[in-house]
């Protein structure tokens, strides 16, 4: 007589994620969930995000630094690149009983980003609101985007060896 076997996929995939996790912490000493955060979060260091854009005649960098205190944060200027430096410090004492979750970065960071041609550093306003940090300078015209449309030149095909 035939018999058939029930399968069972969500137990499978059980038995494959705690094989997973056991291969992770015997080889790397880490769980595999771990891989997925943030760069630099179990290092000390954090990546806060930047953007920069022109917007009319100004160059404008802003970046993501929430629970940042502006006066750990430090902007230096060397040559044509601007560096922001700071500290995100721990307010949870990582002991302390009744977290059943922790996933607030701190430490460290810095970001560095080469200024185009036609922005003048010399003139930086920064101001910090709602944990954004926002640098704007004046940028000369020659700075500011425009269209360039590129004819594209049809060949022939390449030929087989």
């Amino acid at each position: 007589m035939l018999e058939l076997k029930r399968i069972d996929p969500l137990r499978d995939l059980s038995t494959i994620q705690r094989e997973m996790d056991d291969f992770f912490r015997r080889t790397f000493g880490l769980s595999p969930t771990s891989l997925f955060r943030r760069e630099g979060e179990y290092s000390g260091q954090i990546c806060p995000q930047m953007d920069s854009y022109m917007k009319g005649n100004k160059f404008i960098v802003n970046v993501d630094l929430p629970g940042i205190d502006p006066k750990d944060v430090h902007i230096t200027l060397t040559g044509n690149v601007i560096t922001i430096k700071g500290e995100r410090k721990s307010v949870v004492d990582e002991k302390k009983e009744g977290y059943l979750f922790h996933e607030a970065s701190h430490g460290l960071f810095e970001r560095s980003l080469t200024l185009p041609e036609g922005v003048d550093a010399s003139k930086i306003h920064a101001t910090c609101k709602n944990g954004v940090l926002e640098l704007t300078m004046p940028a000369r015209a020659e700075a500011l985007p425009r269209k360039v449309t590129i004819e594209i030149e049809a060949g022939e095909g390449r030929k087989a060896a």
